[in-house]
């Protein structure tokens, strides 16, 4: 029944504004104040009548001048004390409810922190970023204006009506008339206009979602000659949310209009009828005027009502979606709480995975797992490469280990101890991830690089990554790098990243590809420096190329959501087809996990063996220049670092 979706939509709307009190209460004694001295300043307006009908009926009547100047004294000093008791409640509010916008942000800002990244695989950034800034504004307004307005006009209106029918009951009741029709007008527009404001809002984050991603793909934008289209996408959703504002206009206008006329008509009905009265001698000419000032005085409080349940609405879908973030579930902590015990150097066991199956979040659950019956073991100390197709899991296996998305079956094991036990900021100390996509923040170099390693040495970690351009920046280390880095080359990105990775000496280390990005004079330069960091954890690194692969002790190859094989690069190379046409390049690929026949797979093996032994005669070439070529970097870094 709509009578009974209507209420509902209002029992969820009042139920998502009382969620604020938590954030209002602490401010509650000033926002009390300011709707007490509201209240004050709005009844004063109310005596004014009374102040007209003494001077009518006493000054006026008796022709005594005196009496109307201090009837016009009175008048004088009760609106300049309205004003500022007015003024006076905009400054208690102004400060205590700019706080509790603030808080609001700073909660929403940390909980996103907290929420697991599958949260934000499904969400949009720019319908967080409307969650953060335009419904929290819209929220601030609500607690500033019409949730204390909408209790002073009604007391008003209330007050109002009582000195109405105290002065003349008969036309008091033939103001009350559109009581009924207004109530019924009303509750229609706020069922109508909370669902224009809900959809209006979600639009305003599908827009934000298409600058944010506009702005951050201006490169690919205007490489590929897209900004019309571009525009016209952005044009279509702007024209969507124009219409849906023009719907809230028309609603808007609507319900003003009629709040506006039909309270008009019941003053000017009342204004007959009383002018009758006077001629008749039934009602003296001071109590008219009384009686028209104290409805036109209720005119604003009634005629704002639309306005002050629009403004409602729209807090209310804001909260609405406020909270739809704010409980969503965050990363859970399984550990009991009791402190790490470390390990003894004997007692190290390394990474291991036992039987490890992980789908996301939104696959289908009768669907095939992107990883299922993971069984591997990196030995402490042991650095081992992860090889596999396009779309074999590699770096879904990768994000496991710190806890980025858990399990669905098994366990991860860093030297014994199950990730799952461990409080996720005691893991990710141990653990030091560089992604294959390296993100940058709007920040300067250091602090990029030093992210979460407090005072780790800077300078160790830059010459590990062979990021020497860094000293021919404008600013050093100081440097601010602008937003996602895009001020940088990506390989010089990518070795801030792996700077990053690095820097704090982490137990253990995955690296997801980090040198793709780098032409093979730097790649050999990292590779040397990388391998003495290597050498004292132990770590994970998926490859494509036989230059990472080399950095390993052992190689895992990854098929099909399964660990293939696990085994030296060579003996990888003579014994499994899959990983030789990897390392080859061939043109046909074997059954996953075949081993290679006589002939055709043990081509493949010496092709590989070939290009691994021509990209080590490049390796080593590289080496020879290296000093060279990084001299010459550092030396031209300042015009080339920054684009």
């Amino acid at each position: 029944m709509p009578s009974f979706d209507n209420d509902t939509q209002d029992r969820s709307a009042v139920r998502s504004l009382l969620r604020l009190w938590p954030y209002v209460r602490p401010v509650r004694t000033r926002l009390f104040s300011a709707a007490f001295v509201a209240v004050v300043a709005s009844c004063l307006s109310l005596v004014i009548p009374l102040v007209l009908k003494w001077i009518v009926d006493s000054p006026v009547a008796d022709r005594d001048p005196g009496g109307v100047w201090l009837g016009a004294l009175a008048l004088l000093l009760l609106g300049i004390t309205e004003a500022v008791l007015f003024g006076f409640r905009r400054w208690l509010v102004a400060r205590p409810l700019a706080g509790v916008e603030a808080a609001m942000r700073a909660d929403l800002f940390r909980h996103l922190q907290r929420l697991p990244v599958a949260f934000h695989d499904r969400w949009a950034s720019g319908q967080l970023l409307s969650r953060g800034t335009t419904d929290l504004m819209l929220l601030r307004m609500f607690l500033a204006f019409p949730l204390t307005f909408l209790l002073v006009n009604g007391t008003t209106i209330l007050a109002g009506f009582v000195i109405l029918f105290l002065q003349e009951w008969t036309l008091g009741l033939l103001l009350l008339a559109p009581v009924v029709p207004l109530v019924v007008a009303c509750s229609l527009f706020e069922s109508r206009y909370s669902l224009a404001a809900r959809r209006s809002q979600d639009q305003v984050g599908d827009l934000t979602t298409v600058v944010e991603e506009s702005v951050l793909g201006i490169r690919v934008v205007k490489g590929f000659g897209r900004h019309r289209s571009q525009a016209t996408a952005f044009r279509e959703m702007a024209e969507r949310l124009r219409g849906t504002e023009l719907v809230k206009a028309r609603l808007l206008g609507g319900i003003w209009a009629l709040i506006t006329v039909i309270p008009e008509l019941a003053v000017g009905a009342a204004l007959v009828l009383g002018t009758v009265q006077v001629a008749d001698g039934d009602l003296s000419a001071g109590t008219l005027v009384a009686f028209l000032s104290t409805a036109l005085a209720l005119r604003w409080p009634v005629d704002s009502i639309g306005f002050l349940l629009a403004m409602s609405q729209e807090a209310a879908t804001a909260a609405d979606r406020y909270f739809e973030v704010m409980d969503a579930d965050v990363e859970h902590e399984s550990h009991d709480g009791a402190p790490e015990a470390e390990r003894a150097p004997g007692t190290a066991d390394g990474l291991r995975f036992e039987g490890v199956v992980f789908r996301y979040p939104d696959a289908p659950a009768d669907g095939e797992p992107v990883l299922g019956r993971i069984d591997l073991h990196v030995r402490s100390g042991e650095t081992m490469a992860l090889v596999g197709g396009t779309g074999s899991g590699k770096t879904t296996l990768t994000a496991l280990v710190p806890r980025l998305y858990d399990v669905d079956a098994g366990r991860i094991l860093l030297d014994g101890r199950d990730v799952t036990g461990m409080p996720r900021e005691r893991l990710r100390e141990l653990v030091s991830v560089a992604f294959e996509e390296p993100t940058l923040f709007s920040a300067s170099v250091g602090e990029n690089v030093l992210m979460g390693a407090g005072g780790a040495e800077l300078r160790r970690a830059l010459d590990i990554a062979q990021a020497g351009f860094v000293d021919g920046l404008p600013h050093g280390a100081g440097t601010q790098v602008g937003e996602q880095g895009l001020s940088l080359s990506g390989g010089q990105r990518q070795r801030l990243a792996l700077a990053r990775a690095v820097v704090g000496q982490p137990r253990f280390l995955v690296l997801d590809d980090p040198l793709s990005a780098l032409d093979v004079h730097t790649e050999a330069l990292v590779e040397a420096a990388l391998r003495e960091v290597l050498a004292g954890t132990t770590a994970l690194v998926v490859a494509h190329r036989p230059s990472t692969v080399m950095l390993a002790d052992r190689v895992a190859l990854l098929s099909g959501g399964r660990i293939a094989a696990v085994g030296t690069h060579h003996e990888l190379l003579r014994d499994n087809a899959e990983y030789a046409w990897l390392m080859s390049g061939g043109a046909e690929r074997p059954a996953p996990g075949g081993a290679p026949s006589a002939d055709g797979a043990q081509a493949d093996g010496d092709e590989a063996h070939a290009a691994d032994e021509a990209h080590a005669a490049d390796g080593a070439q590289a080496r020879d220049g290296a000093q060279a070529a990084g001299a010459a970097e550092s030396a031209a870094g300042a015009e080339g670092s920054i684009r």
